[in-house]
């Protein structure tokens, strides 16, 4: 069987590196977590002082992402919202985009100390599926599987991953509409607000 590269992508505090490293566990893959890359090898352009994180130095991260793969000969798992921005799409097995229902996933970011324009930004990325047109527009629909991560434990979650790798389960995108969910019950506008 050929190498695999498998990318998981999704908004901050979907649980994507704690599923990526279970996942790498169970399927003796190495895992590589894009922000702990970053802030480990000071891979950084600057910092965003307004929302206290690090700006990952683009080239830099595809750089020594390309190295790490090159170096192994088992399976890869990488995740990080960018993912799809620094492994070249050719390369990529499958993307499996977590997501999270926003009213959950409000309560997971102020819980992490998420505020403000980072609180609403990153609410916003998920509700209008930024993350999922990103590695679909990259990498092609045939490649990207959307996962609902809402009400389930890292465990459930990476199980349904290794369901859609071992072909037992569908691989598809479409599988949830924040935006139409929340426009229905009329809770819309608790969610995207200025940023």
């Amino acid at each position: 069987m050929m190498r695999r590269i498998i990318l998981v992508t999704g908004t901050p505090c979907v649980g994507k590196t704690s599923v990526s490293r279970q996942l790498a566990s169970k399927i003796d893959a190495l895992h590589l977590s894009l922000g702990e890359l970053v802030e480990r090898e000071g891979l950084i352009s600057g910092v965003d002082k307004s929302k206290g994180t690090l700006i990952a130095d683009m080239d830099k991260v595809s750089k020594r992402v390309h190295e790490i793969i090159d170096s192994t000969a088992r399976d890869v798992i990488v995740d990080g919202h960018y993912a799809v921005d620094v492994v070249p799409s050719k390369s990529v097995h499958m993307v499996f985009a977590l997501r999270r229902d926003p009213k959950e996933l409000k309560v997971f970011m102020e819980n992490r100390g998420f505020e403000g324009s980072k609180l609403w930004e990153n609410l916003a990325v998920e509700i209008l599926d930024v993350c999922l047109g990103d590695a679909v527009s990259v990498c092609g629909a045939e490649k990207v599987c959307e996962i609902d991560v809402s009400s389930k434990k890292t465990e459930e979650a990476m199980e349904d991953i290794l369901l859609v790798l071992e072909g037992k389960k569908e691989c598809r995108v479409g599988i949830v509409d924040w935006l139409g969910k929340l426009e229905e019950e009329d809770r819309l506008h608790d969610f995207l607000k200025p940023f």
